[in-house]
Formats: C-alpha cells, sequence, structure tokens
C-alpha cells in the first residue's frame, strides 16, 4: 500500500507564488549492482515540486537503501520529539536479499518512507531532505562517509542501539529501573497506549503472516492436486476421464489465483501492519529521548541549586553559564513534548485511515478469492453428476 503523495491540480504554471504547493517522490525501477557480500539494489527517486528551494520541478536521482538510512538518520537526530517514519529492516538472509518478491516490498516500503517525509510540515522542510533529493550520487557517497559520531554508525549497529533504547524505555514502564520520571498523566497515558498499540499491532501482523502461509500452502496443494487428477483421468473412460482432466484444470487455475492474490495479500495487508510495528518501535526511541532529555534538565536544575549556595564569585560565573545551558536543555525538552503531542495526533489520524484502507483490500481480497473458488467448483457439478447418472 503505498503512501499517497501530495499534488496540485492547479492549472497555473508549477513555479508561480500563488499555484498550490506540491512535494511528489516515487521510488522505482530497482536495479541489482555488484554480487556477493558487496552486491545492493539501487532504486530511481524521482522528485515533483514548485518547492522554490528545490532546483527545479522534477529531478532524477539514485538512490541505494544507506542513503535513505542516512536521511532517517539525520532526521532522527535533528527532529527530537517528531515520530520519523521508520524503514523497512535489512534481510539478514542473503539467498532472500535479492528475491524479485523482497526486492518489491523494500521499493514499495522506501516509496512509503520518503513520502511520509515530503508530506510531513516540519519535514518536508528539511535541508538534508532536499540534498536526499537532488545531490548526485558522488556527493552522497562523500556525504555519507564524512560522517562522524553516530551517523558513523552502521545500519545494524543503530537498529541495536535503538533496541536497547526501547528496552530501557520498557524496563522504566515495567518498574525494573527508577530514573527521574515525569510525572505527568497525559504522557503516561501516551506510554501506555503505545505500548499496548505494538502489543495488538504484533498479534496482527504474527496472523496476518500465517493466513499468508495458510493461501501459499493451499495454492502448492491444489497444485499437486491439480497434476494427479490429470493424471487419473487418463486412467478412466472418455467421460469421467474429461470431467478429472477439467477438475485438475481447475485445481490449477485457483492455485494460479491463490498465489496471486496470495502477493496483494502480502503487499497491500501484512506489509501495512508490519510498517506499523516499525513506526510504534520508532515512537518509542523518541519516548527515549524524552526520558534522557528530561532526566538531564533535571540533574541541570540540581546542580545549579547546588552552585547557588556558594557565593564566591567564580562559582557565580560558573553558574551563570550553566543558567544558559539549563535553559537550552529546558527548552529543548518543551520542544519534544510539543512536538509529541501534535505528532500523536497526526500519527492516529493516519493509522485510522491507512489501516481503513489495508483491512478494506484485505476483506475484498478474501471475497474476490472466494468468489472464484466457489464458481470454480460450481461449474464442475453437473459434469460430475452427469458421469454419476450414466455409471
Amino acid at each position: 500500500m503505498e503512501q499517497q503523495r501530495i499534488t496540485s491540480e492547479s492549472s497555473q504554471s508549477p513555479r508561480s507564488p500563488h499555484s498550490q504547493r506540491y512535494l511528489s517522490v516515487s521510488v522505482s525501477d530497482p536495479v541489482k549492482l555488484g554480487n556477493g557480500v558487496q552486491g545492493y539494489i539501487s532504486y530511481r527517486v524521482i522528485t515533483k515540486t514548485n518547492f522554490p528551494e528545490y532546483q527545479g520541478s522534477e529531478k532524477i536521482v539514485i538512490r541505494r537503501y544507506s542513503d535513505f538510512f542516512w536521511l532517517r538518520d539525520r532526521l532522527f537526530d535533528k527532529y527530537k520529539g517528531i515520530f520519523v517514519p521508520p524503514l523497512p529492516e535489512k534481510s539478514a538472509v542473503e539467498k532472500f536479499r535479492f528475491s524479485a518478491e523482497f526486492i518489491e516490498m523494500r521499493r514499495q516500503a522506501l516509496d512509503v518512507f520518503v513520502n511520509r517525509i515530503a508530506s510531513h510540515n516540519e519535514l518536508q522542510q528539511s535541508e538534508d531532505l532536499r540534498t536526499f533529493l537532488q545531490a548526485d550520487e558522488e556527493s552522497m557517497e562523500r556525504l555519507r562517509s564524512q560522517e562522524t559520531g553516530i551517523f558513523k554508525k552502521k545500519p545494524a549497529d543503530l537498529m541495536q542501539m535503538f533496541k536497547d533504547v526501547q528496552s530501557k524505555v520498557s524496563d522504566v514502564v515495567l518498574g525494573k529501573e527508577k530514573p527521574l520520571e515525569e510525572s505527568n498523566p497525559e504522557y503516561e497515558k501516551l506510554k501506555h497506549y503505545v505500548f499496548e498499540l505494538e502489543n495488538h499491532l504484533t498479534e496482527a501482523q504474527k496472523h496476518a503472516y500465517r493466513l499468508l502461509k495458510r493461501h501459499r500452502e493451499l495454492g502448492q496443494s491444489l497444485s499437486g492436486f491439480g497434476k494427479a487428477a490429470k493424471l487419473l483421468g487418463a486412467c478412466e473412460g472418455q467421460a469421467l476421464g474429461n470431467a478429472f482432466d477439467e477438475l485438475g484444470a481447475k485445481s490449477e487455475t485457483l492455485s494460479i489465483k491463490l498465489q496471486k492474490e496470495n502477493n496483494q495479500l502480502l503487499m497491500n495487508f501484512e506489509e501495512p501492519v508490519k510498517d506499523y510495528v516499525r513506526a510504534v518501535q520508532s515512537i518509542k526511541v523518541t519516548i527515549g529521548e524524552r526520558a534522557n532529555a528530561f532526566r538531564h534538565q533535571c540533574e541541570l536544575a540540581e546542580t545549579m541549586k547546588l552552585k547557588e549556595i556558594n557565593l564566591d564569585k567564580l562559582m557565580l560565573t560558573r553558574s551563570d553559564r550553566l543558567k544558559a545551558e539549563s535553559d537550552e536543555v529546558t527548552r529543548r525538552f518543551e520542544t519534544i513534548v510539543r512536538r509529541m503531542k501534535e505528532e500523536i495526533v497526526r500519527f492516529q489520524e493516519q493509522k485510522t485511515q491507512d489501516m481503513r484502507i489495508a483491512f478494506h483490500e484485505f476483506a475484498k481480497g478474501q471475497a474476490r478469492l472466494a468468489k472464484s473458488i466457489a464458481d470454480a467448483w460450481r461449474s464442475l457439478l453437473p459434469k460430475l453428476e452427469a458421469c454419476s447418472d450414466t455409471s
């Protein structure tokens, strides 16, 4: 399920100051480059916009997964409190990494990722997003190689770091640790909602996977049964043989339809649910950042109280510098709080819309599949009944 893009229906010039602002991005044309562990997939990223800060109304660049990770990492560092969209995981299994199914799922997830950023009121103004959408490949590679500190970590290392933060937040929620904590009923309600939502989404995704597996196995069984029925028909008389042959053909046709429907179910149902599991995990990381900012604020406030006790002139000078630092930390914390309050409303509205679409597609697919199966078997009944009458 791809994110709906922001577009303009204005008949005015795309760069006209009176036309509606739009920023539309598509991720397409995955191509495998290199071999073995050095192999990777590149994508064509096409940007169409009338934002004046962009270089023209259309730009096409080539990007790889590590470029998308660079963008997410930069946004996470610079926009504390905002729920930066999650990225799809890297496949740890070499034989699946370049399968057609995995590549298409990855392409679709990356398309959703970058369009969620492009449609976000604050993130769409990011200089890093403009760089990602416009820089040539050499410049992009140079930017990645120049990063230091947190940005120098590999994607797997960063994901582990995020999981560690989530684990610490979980420990706080479960009462395993007792660090300085906000006493805020609204914040407690938010944390409870996020952890409950993660549990429910994870459970839904698990059963969606089981349903996909069941469809896949049924498709394989029908294919095998179809072949067996045709062979059996070859051993029978003309009437019964023809009926068995048609039974086999119908079974093989249904097997193909099941495979097709299974792919649709994967892309339009399981993947969107899985994407929201990742989104909730990203929110938990933001909760961890808020907890760290709150503790830092409290620690500086306590240090300032101790400094103010000493009336020594040098200590007073240090206290002034400390006060400036404390004010800055307080400002950062308040920014995180304000952003998270806005973000949770936006997240819930988007989740409601996306889940409605996902479950609607699921119901339509199941109805379509049930009708195909019923029609196929129903069409065989007259021939099978005719064989019974002549026996």
